[in-house]
């Protein structure tokens, strides 16, 4: 019987310990590092199907809180009161739009990932097209010393990316968490402490 190489060790923890998905890993590790989410945190999660990170936020926020998700695909079960999904498109997300429909936040959350090719330099274009829109969100949306996550494959554009963002925020830190798998060449951009003007 062939091995399904996608199986490993997180996939594995990941269902004993019941959450949606492997890439909860990552966002657990980004987390405790800079400890972005707190008990009464409103957080916005771009891409949030399958849903670990939206549970894993849930989690955390507590009932003083609540989370959004935002994707084409609505997200694992999760019965929570303070849980919100929207059907959208983030490439064509309105920012006036989404004003409308989700009050300012604390943290804004993009695990988005592109259909991938296999060509490194179309792939990294797509993510960071992603990284970009995800950029927009939380400029528009992100409270004062609101807290940015996102997901980026390393391409040409990485470096002026991370410059942009930079003069949004107080700090900007990069961490390739552990649960990353060993061929991928992504990478989580943290933006702390949003100084506003997005």
């Amino acid at each position: 019987m062939r091995r399904n190489r996608w199986d490993d060790y997180y996939a594995r923890r990941a269902r004993e310990e019941k959450w949606l998905a492997r890439s909860v890993y990552k966002l657990q590790e980004i987390d405790r590092k800079f400890k972005l989410i707190r008990t009464g945190c409103r957080v916005l999660d771009l891409g949030c199907s399958p849903g670990s990170w939206s549970q894993y936020a849930l989690k955390k926020v507590g009932k003083e809180g609540d989370v959004v998700g935002i994707d084409l695909n609505p997200p694992g079960r999760l019965p929570y009161s303070n849980f919100r999904f929207l059907k959208a498109d983030i490439t064509s997300l309105n920012a006036e739009w989404l004003r409308r429909r989700v009050s300012p936040r604390d943290v804004v959350l993009s695990d988005l990932a592109p259909m991938t090719t296999g060509i490194a330099v179309t792939d990294a274009a797509r993510s960071m097209a992603l990284a970009e829109s995800a950029a927009e969100v939380a400029l528009s949306v992100l409270t004062e010393r609101g807290n940015f996550v996102c997901k980026v494959l390393e391409g040409e554009d990485f470096r002026d990316y991370k410059l942009r963002i930079a003069s949004y925020f107080q700090e900007v830190r990069l961490l390739r968490p552990k649960a990353t798998r060993k061929r991928s060449k992504e990478i989580y951009l943290v933006g702390l402490g949003f100084k506003g003007g997005g």
